[in-house]
């Protein structure tokens, strides 16, 4: 007797199991990371300054928080034109976009909670489950390419500044990011004329090619760039910290807050900030963080919840009225 799915399963289970591992790791040396960090840090220096910053600097980080999550909302509006479902309504992919990214990062279940939040949002425009997977998976892709992109751009531009995280030289981060960079040119040219397809069967769909890999780069790009921004606005002019090296280390915060699966990359995000970007004192940038951590994670995932939640509510109210009419 063959059994030929064994394989198959065991290979699953092994990618899992080594992603279990991984985040674990990543989680509890971020935790050893951030309590040494967090030594000695006087908190009520850190309220202090929080109360000190400056309202035209809260102001345009709220800007460009608008701004990433506004450029958000394109990850699947873009997706849905790759599907071919470019009749769907721009309000329709803005809200999808803007409720399961919040809710499912900030839960930390990403895949199961933005999947079923879209789906949710999607079902009454006949979008089914294969096509919502499609979705998830184009959005992730775009939020990898900008990551990936920036994150090589930066380092090659200042490789010191993530040295203080990998421990590693200047010159090996140079040569990696060149790495990442040419990995990235590489999936263009192999993806150029829309050959190549990701799945089998009915999951199966042509990878996006030539022009609107660029456009996904330069969404992620935009929307990375912008968040990044919305962090380094809020730092007083005294810590003296260069704008390259903070998107360098915010990426790599954002990257490994999301391989721990984290709720909001938390405790991960945060030491990998204050390693990064740290010193002797940390209040300042702890303040920085916080109201971050405010601006950008906790208001928009109570909006996000407040608005789907508003969805639900309507869509039932109006089922209710249907069936009483009927």
């Amino acid at each position: 007797m063959r059994f030929p799915a064994i394989p198959a399963i065991w290979a699953r289970r092994g990618w899992k199991s080594l992603g279990v591992v991984l985040s674990v790791t990543i989680a509890v040396y971020a935790f050893m990371a951030l309590t040494h960090a967090l030594k000695g840090v006087d908190f009520n220096e850190v309220l202090a300054a929080m109360r000190l910053t400056h309202p035209a600097s809260i102001a345009l980080s709220l800007a460009l928080v608008a701004l990433s999550y506004g450029s958000l909302t394109l990850y699947d509006q873009l997706a849905l034109r790759l599907i071919g479902r470019g009749d769907i309504p721009y309000r329709i992919a803005a809200l999808a976009s803007f409720t399961s990214y919040p809710i499912a990062h900030g839960t930390g279940a990403v895949l199961l909670v933005s999947s079923s939040i879209r789906y949710r949002i999607y079902a009454p425009h006949r979008i089914g489950v294969a096509d919502v997977a499609r979705i998830c998976f184009l959005t992730g892709l775009t939020f990898w390419l900008g990551n990936l992109t920036a994150l090589g751009l930066s380092i090659l531009y200042e490789p010191e500044a993530i040295s203080r995280i990998d421990h590693l030289s200047p010159h090996l981060n140079g040569w990696i990011a060149i790495a990442v960079l040419a990995g990235i040119v590489t999936y263009v040219g192999w993806t150029w004329n829309g050959s190549r397809l990701f799945g089998r069967r009915r999951w199966a769909m042509p990878l996006p090619s030539g022009r609107n890999v660029f456009l996904q780069i330069g969404i992620g790009l935009v929307d990375l760039g912008a968040a990044a921004l919305a962090m380094y606005v809020l730092m007083p002019a005294a810590m003296d910290v260069g704008v390259a090296r903070v998107i360098v280390v915010f990426i790599a915060a954002t990257l490994l807050g999301f391989a721990s699966h984290a709720p909001a990359g938390i405790g991960v995000f945060d030491a990998t900030i204050l390693v990064g970007l740290g010193g002797e004192h940390n209040e300042q940038l702890l303040a920085v963080l916080l109201l971050f951590r405010l601006f950008y994670h906790l208001t928009p995932f109570v909006l996000a919840l407040a608005l789907f939640g508003a969805v639900e509510l309507h869509r039932n109210i109006g089922r209710r009225k249907l069936s009483q009419a009927g």
